[in-house]
């Protein structure tokens, strides 16, 4: 619209000079318009030339901003670059740190098992020969002492971890962590055998000590993943009557108490029940860094909760059969259905163990249970490679696994 404005002026400008030079400038008629056809000629071509003067210019502004953003640019992704690099060696530096602190602890937990290994060598008697199969309830103490004491010295304390799920969608929310010892020639000995004889030697704190160090790997490798997995890490009565371990054993979690959301420390209730005022004190001290209870092995359901609480307890195991049939016998105060109910009013969370069929499953879901273990969702199972734990938020148990291809791939 302007480009025709310009050319009607023109055309305006160059007939009124046509008309001035044939009246005043005694031109004909064929001159005055020539001369007017010039005119306007040479308005267009001054016109296109301021025209292009300007494009010139908007050309030049626009590659100004163009690599003023360029610049911007260049700058934004040197910056990032600092950035990426700073995060990469403050994660490289942390991930250091954290190898120096698993290398530590294992140096430590050598050490003691050396330490106390060593301490019981003079108390055994002479042994006699293992078996060359299986380890037996009927061995003699001396031998099964002896056994022990190898398999702490040679490191033969194995980390077994079975999966606690959510109901009814049989989701792992929890591990438990169990301890097994390992002969020479590769038989199991499982706790019911050796902790009779590990406890009045002395052993147990060792061994919960192992067992506590490797919950804690295990633990900061989930939590690379996920922050929602905890650990059940069960606690001897030995061990928490140990005047002298104990307090150590405080001080190490007060040093580690940013895994106090992962690791929960189980107590059977036999324990519970024998502890003195000094015991009770360490179990409100681990509570106040932070550290989660658990009571199992509950076979008295007439037990203080409101105490439980007070103590730092956050969750109650109970087998199955207990629930549906045994509650009476076990001096409930309350019926099956209002039973978890009476848990969560003291802030216990109920957890059924020992669930072998899916008939008990039918029968605990009419009692609302949200958590259960048992074989049927998965036995212990050895974590052999501890860099092979994986996410284990979106597991989930099907009936009658075994496991072998859900934890045993995600924990080694």
């Amino acid at each position: 619209m302007i480009a025709i404005l310009s050319f009607i002026g023109f055309a305006l400008v160059s007939a009124a000079s046509s008309w001035a030079l044939s009246h005043y400038g005694q031109l004909d008629t064929v001159a005055s318009a020539l001369a007017g056809v010039i005119v306007f000629l040479s308005l267009a071509q001054l016109r296109s030339t301021i025209m292009q003067a300007r494009e010139r210019e908007d050309i030049d502004d626009n590659f100004k901003d163009v690599r003023t953003a360029n610049f911007a640019i260049q700058q934004a992704l040197e910056d990032t670059k600092l950035k990426l690099a700073e995060a990469t060696a403050a994660l490289d530096k942390k991930t250091d740190a954290q190898a120096q602190k698993v290398t530590s602890e294992l140096q430590i937990i050598e050490s003691l098992l050396r330490e106390f290994a060593g301490s019981i060598g003079s108390k055994a008697k002479p042994a006699k020969p293992a078996p060359a199969a299986t380890v037996h309830d009927a061995l003699a103490e001396p031998t099964m002492l002896e056994l022990i004491r190898r398999a702490i010295e040679e490191n033969r304390v194995d980390l077994y971890l079975q999966p606690i799920v959510t109901l009814p969608q049989r989701k792992v929310r929890f591990y438990e962590a169990l301890t097994r010892l390992r002969s020479e020639d590769g038989s199991i000995i499982l706790p019911s055998q050796f902790i009779k004889v590990a406890g009045p030697a002395g052993l147990m704190s060792v061994v919960d000590n192992l067992l506590l160090f490797r919950c804690m790997q295990v633990v900061r490798r989930l939590t690379q993943k996920s922050r929602d997995v905890a650990i059940f890490c069960n606690i001897s009565g030995h061990t928490l009557n140990d005047v002298e371990f104990f307090p150590q054993f405080l001080d190490y979690m007060t040093k580690n108490r940013d895994l106090a959301g992962q690791i929960i420390f189980e107590f059977s209730q036999n324990v519970l029940s024998q502890a003195s005022v000094a015991a009770e004190a360490n179990l409100r001290a681990l509570a106040k860094l932070g550290f989660r209870l658990s009571l199992d092995q509950v076979t008295k359901l007439d037990a203080d909760y409101a105490k439980l609480k007070r103590l730092g307890f956050h969750f109650l195991k109970l087998r199955g059969d207990m629930l549906i049939s045994g509650m009476r016998r076990a001096g409930a105060a309350v019926a099956a259905e209002d039973f978890k109910d009476l848990l969560a009013r003291n802030g216990l969370a109920l957890i059924i163990e020992r669930i072998e069929d899916e008939k008990a499953v039918v029968q605990l879901l009419e009692y609302n249970v949200n958590f259960g273990q048992g074989y049927l969702f998965g036995q212990p199972r050895p974590v052999r490679e501890l860099t092979d734990v994986h996410d284990p938020r979106t597991q989930q148990v099907k009936t009658g696994a075994t496991l072998s291809s859900g934890l045993q791939r995600r924990l080694g």
